[in-house]
């Protein structure tokens, strides 16, 4: 057998035994994320047909527009920034916890920084979103 044939036997052996890691990796993250995406499509199918079904004034509808738009892109702009932020804390963070295992603390610790601009950009959004009048 070639030496490339090898390796590739071995790269699917690691695979086949690590089928439970990736079992738990599916049932932690793709599963929740499904649960909650349709959660939130329901909430926000909801939230709709409420305003649509209120008689509302026109005026209150760009305000809406906006004030959603504004909330939208606070919590978009946050999450992506905070995603690459946690993208170059972890990637990093690998390179040098397998160099000294003891800078672990200090990965997560970073991690946690790069977290924290999600949070903020949730606040601005909850914070803009608390100004709007109530409708219905």
């Amino acid at each position: 057998m070639t030496q490339k044939s090898q390796s590739e036997r071995k790269v699917v052996k690691s695979i086949i035994r690590n089928r439970t890691f990736l079992l738990a990796l599916l049932a932690a993250i793709v599963i929740p994320s499904v649960v909650f995406a349709a959660f939130s499509v329901q909430l926000v199918y909801g939230a709709a047909n409420r305003v649509a079904q209120a008689q509302v004034p026109p005026e209150i509808f760009s305000q809406y527009g906006l004030a959603l738009l504004g909330a939208a892109v606070a919590v978009a702009g946050s999450c992506l920034g905070a995603g690459i932020a946690i993208y170059g804390a972890a990637s990093a963070g690998a390179a040098a916890i397998a160099e000294r295992p003891e800078t672990s603390i200090w990965v997560l610790i970073l991690a946690g920084l790069g977290e924290g601009v999600a949070i903020y950009g949730l606040l601005i959004a909850i914070m803009i979103l608390g100004k709007l009048p109530t409708v219905a």
